[in-house]
């Protein structure tokens, strides 16, 4: 995997170039969430020609319980497995196994935990996460972090990080000594920890930077902690991650969050927001946020939203996918996931563009406003 910085504006927003063996990725990027290998509602095809995703992530947690790493070995991996042939990143499994507290344990070998769907008992450890990461066949593949809670205790946060820190050896010696599956390089990512305490972040990202690795992450935000702590965190380490490599914020967020972030320094996103939320009826739009299912909607014939470059969101009125809403049409749920994918896709577009030209900070201050009223 290459990086290339191209240019920064004042604010320390950034546009780049990564290049992988299945395609560049323009930075800043929003990657659409596939757990399961399908974002939810939405066809690979409507991703590819109507969203114009460029990456799209799996979940080693999901993908190695169903359909297990036997089909998808046979398969040729993820990409041949669901007709993606972009670039695909693979979360680790770390956040869904220390989200089943209930359920796990966690000691220095790795975890125990056992599986949502029948009860079974697996182990993960950052050696078999990389295997199965390989096995899945992502381009980027995340080490194994723990992911705490929010709030943690600071000792919690503490030995957390340090676990993830020794973990993260365990993961680079591992690749180190396999080979990348199907043909192509697989690149690895460590995750920044330590909660919402300064140190602790400060010393995760400088052991991070100090790994070498060609990309990074920063976890463990937009867990419950108010939006004023996530930016201050992030601006922390973006500070002290090489600015040469890619930053990926994992799980963020909102429109408003996505821009604030662009401003710190971060390169890549995720989340599942536009898809939840688009299946539950909330729309994100250039004018500002839309429940769909309000009555006042029932008579607006407008197009879903005229300044989103998309079939789904100028080809459909407002008073129509309400109608769909009512009438628990299946239909609702993939126009209002793909409308909202194409708003984020041309939302991080938009902002490249502004960087490029140097107007970014002008532009996201006039734009943010907007995008967070409710209409």
């Amino acid at each position: 995997m290459q990086f290339d910085l191209i240019t920064t504006d004042g604010s320390g927003a950034r546009a780049g170039l990564i290049t992988t063996d299945h395609g560049s990725i323009e930075t800043p990027i929003f990657m659409p969430v596939g757990t399961v290998g399908s974002v939810k509602a939405v066809t690979q095809e409507q991703l590819r020609q109507d969203v114009n995703a460029q990456i799209i992530l799996g979940n080693t947690y999901h993908l190695y319980l169903r359909p297990g790493m036997e089909v998808l070995r046979q398969a040729g991996g993820l990409h041949q497995f669901n007709g993606w042939e972009r670039p695909i990143l693979t979360d680790s499994g770390g956040y869904q196994v220390f989200s089943l507290a209930a359920n796990r344990k966690i000691k220095e070998e790795g975890v125990v935990f056992q599986s949502h769907i029948d009860g079974s008992r697996h182990l993960f450890t950052p050696e078999n996460v990389m295997d199965i990461q390989r096995g899945i066949g992502a381009d980027i593949i995340m080490a194994f972090d723990e992911c705490p809670p929010y709030p943690s205790e600071y000792r919690y946060a503490k030995r957390s990080m340090e676990l993830t820190h020794r973990w993260l050896d365990r993961c680079i010696q591992r690749l180190g000594e396999t080979a990348p599956e199907y043909g192509h390089e697989q690149t690895l990512f460590p995750i920044v920890q330590g909660s919402t305490y300064k140190d602790l972040r400060k010393a995760s990202a400088e052991a991070i930077a100090s790994r070498n690795c060609a990309g990074n992450a920063i976890g463990g935000l937009s867990v419950g902690e108010p939006e004023a702590e996530m930016y201050e965190m992030c601006g922390l380490v973006t500070e002290i991650l090489p600015k040469e490599k890619p930053r990926y914020l994992m799980g963020v967020g909102t429109p408003w969050n996505i821009l604030n972030n662009i401003e710190l320094g971060i390169d890549m996103f995720d989340c599942v927001m536009p898809t939840r939320n688009g299946r539950n009826g909330m729309l994100f739009t250039w004018q500002g946020v839309v429940n769909i299912r309000n009555k006042k909607w029932a008579t607006d014939f407008s197009p879903i939203d005229p300044e989103t470059p998309c079939a789904a969101s100028q080809q459909y009125s407002r008073a129509y996918l309400r109608h769909l809403f009512v009438a628990g049409e299946f239909l609702a749920m993939t126009l209002a996931s793909v409308h909202n994918l194409c708003f984020y896709l041309e939302l991080v577009k938009t902002a490249r563009v502004q960087i490029l030209q140097g107007t970014f900070g002008a532009w996201k201050k006039e734009v943010l406003p907007r995008l967070q009223t409710r209409l």
